[in-house]
């Protein structure tokens, strides 16, 4: 599925007056993964923006035809991306991300750009200490080779199926990884395994800044890849900003939930929060 420039959107998103929603994706999807939320979004009022990380192709078989294009994003790079892509809103908007893009999320409220978070099952950032066993097995995949720190580093269907899909069907698991699954930038593994290690990690988010907003993050119940043990952590880091702080648990759901059979549910939940602030 194609969809519009970054900057197209931006510009319907200031020519319609309507508050924009920001959505940001993690490693191993696209934006399009994010086409159905954006439609429940604007039948909600609201513009969405379905920004790329830098250099993303447009479809999924483009994705997987050139894989090159996604070796070499850092965290930082893509944060400072999605920062220059908010400034050009005319107003702050809401800003929902998904694994990774849940931790560019935090980046972004951290720097006080949002005007309401929804961090869905996010990576991990400096401070954040828990380890699950099933979170390495995934991060594995990546960080088993050091050579990935610089590649582009795709999933293969077991892989998939462990880290986003474990909580649907067989089926269901196999369309999924046809329909979304892409190959993602190994450094962004590598930089939040070493987090707590590099004093100058780029892995970090500023969780005192009064200018945060609130933030809600939201957890599957059965995720592999960012467990509750993780995600509590993450929360636990937020909540003492004097900005409203809240987690909460969905039941039933794997990884995969943004995107699965169970998504319009998560984006109730994610909905019913921005609706609160905005």
């Amino acid at each position: 599925m194609t969809i519009a420039s970054d900057l197209e959107q931006i510009e319907a998103a200031n020519a319609s007056g309507k508050p924009p929603v920001v959505f940001v994706h993690g490693l191993w999807l696209l934006p399009s993964s994010w086409q159905r939320w954006a439609e429940v979004f604007a039948a909600a009022g609201y513009a969405p923006v379905l920004p790329g990380w830098p250099d993303d192709p447009d479809t999924v078989e483009e994705a997987n035809a050139h894989p090159e294009v996604f070796a070499g994003k850092s965290v930082g790079q893509v944060a400072d991306h999605f920062a220059s892509l908010v400034a050009k809103l005319d107003r702050k908007p809401a800003v929902i991300g998904h694994s990774f893009g849940g931790l560019i999320t935090q980046i972004t409220a951290g720097r006080g750009l949002s005007a309401v978070s929804v961090a869905i099952d996010p990576a991990p950032f400096r401070g954040v200490l828990p380890l699950p066993i099933s979170a390495l097995r995934v991060a594995s995949a990546v960080i088993g080779n050091p050579a990935n720190y610089h590649r582009a580093v795709p999933l293969t269907y077991d892989q998939f199926r462990y880290g986003f899909a474990n909580a649907v069907s067989e089926e269901e698991a196999r369309e999924l990884y046809a329909t979304f699954a892409v190959p993602a930038s190994g450094e962004p593994l590598f930089q939040a395994a070493t987090a707590n290690f590099n004093p100058w990690t780029e892995a970090k988010v500023d969780t005192g800044n009064p200018s945060r907003g609130p933030l809600l993050i939201i957890s599957g119940e059965k995720d592999h890849t960012v467990p509750w043990s993780i995600a509590n952590a993450s929360y636990k880091q937020q909540k003492d900003n004097p900005g409203v702080t809240e987690i909460v648990e969905i039941p039933g759901r794997g990884h995969s939930l943004t995107i699965d059979s169970g998504w319009h549910a998560v984006a109730g939940t994610a909905l019913e929060f921005v609706k609160r602030f905005s």
